[in-house]
Order: C-alpha cells, then sequence, then structure tokens
C-alpha cells in the first residue's frame, strides 16, 4: 500500500489517519506543535512537526509519500495569513513537490476559509499539478459532516491514488 502524508492532521485528519490505517496504507500527519504528537500517533500515524506557514519545515514529511493530503480548508489565522496559506505558500509547497516521491495531491476545497480563497487555492493546484503531470483530487465534501467527510476523503485519497499518472485526477 501507499504512504499518505495529511498536512492539517487536526482531529479531521486524524480520523482520516484511522481509516487510511484500516485500508493498510501508511499515515504521516502533520502538527504545528509537539503537543498534537500523540493524539497523530494515537490514531495510528507517524507524527511530524511541521508548519504549512513555513513550508520549508514540511519539506522533509514529503519523503516516500505517494499521495499528499492539504487538508487546510479550515484553517486558522488572519485573512492574509489564510489567503497567503492558499496561494503563495501553497505554490511554494507544490514546486516542492515536483522532486519528491508525491505522485498525487488531494486538496480540500471546502470548510471554514472563505470560499474565494479556497477557489484561490483550486486554481493553483490545477496549475502546479497539471503543469507538473501530477494527479489531484478535489475533496469537496462540506466538513461539518464529520462521518460524510471522511467517508468522502477516503475515496479522494483512494481516487488520487488509483489516478495513475493522469493530471486532473
Amino acid at each position: 500500500m501507499a504512504r499518505c502524508l495529511i498536512v492539517g492532521c487536526g482531529c479531521r485528519g486524524q480520523a482520516l489517519t484511522r481509516e487510511l490505517r484500516a485500508r493498510g496504507h501508511a499515515v504521516r500527519g502533520t502538527t504545528r506543535t509537539g503537543a498534537g504528537r500523540a493524539a497523530i500517533e494515537a490514531a495510528g500515524g507517524e507524527a511530524f512537526v511541521g508548519d504549512p506557514d513555513r513550508v520549508g519545515t514540511l519539506v522533509p514529511a514529503l519523503a516516500h509519500v505517494g499521495v499528499a493530503c492539504l487538508l487546510l480548508g479550515s484553517a486558522s489565522g488572519s485573512d492574509e495569513q489564510l489567503t497567503a496559506l492558499h496561494s503563495t505558500r501553497l505554490d511554494m509547497l507544490l514546486e516542492r513537490m515536483l522532486d519528491t516521491t508525491a505522485r498525487a495531491v488531494v486538496y480540500e476545497a471546502a470548510g471554514t476559509v472563505d470560499p474565494g480563497v479556497l477557489a484561490v487555492g483550486v486554481g493553483r493546484v490545477r496549475h502546479w499539478c497539471e503543469r507538473s503531470l501530477i494527479p489531484y483530487v478535489l475533496l469537496e465534501h462540506d466538513p461539518a459532516d464529520h462521518a460524510g467527510w471522511t467517508a468522502a476523503a477516503v475515496a479522494t485519497v483512494e481516487q488520487g491514488l488509483m489516478a495513475g499518472g493522469r493530471p486532473g485526477g
């Protein structure tokens, strides 16, 4: 099976970790601080401290990863921080993925972040992934529906893994 990286491995990311582990996948989940490590590990994931606002801290987490799940649709921060997270920081992360083993991207395109900001992120993911021929899948399920979101997230990860090099998943 594949190794999946979950960037933004909070409560929903941990639920996804449990489901992916049950399907035989290895999962690495990121947390911004060491305090989140125990919860990720309890869900069956390998915890990694890295901050999407500091893209360089995430690069080592991409080692030996088949699919990168960017679950930042409900990230918190100022409007300026969230805009950067789904634009310039996202660009940097996607560009750095080109030289890794990541062969698919799942981008959370729904959540509490302003829909316009998420739409910019979708455009960035499309641009980078189509340009580099990396398949991507958009996770557009409402995260307020926890059980439905988890099922949709598992399906998008599996779709990304099955894409076999087709851009646009």
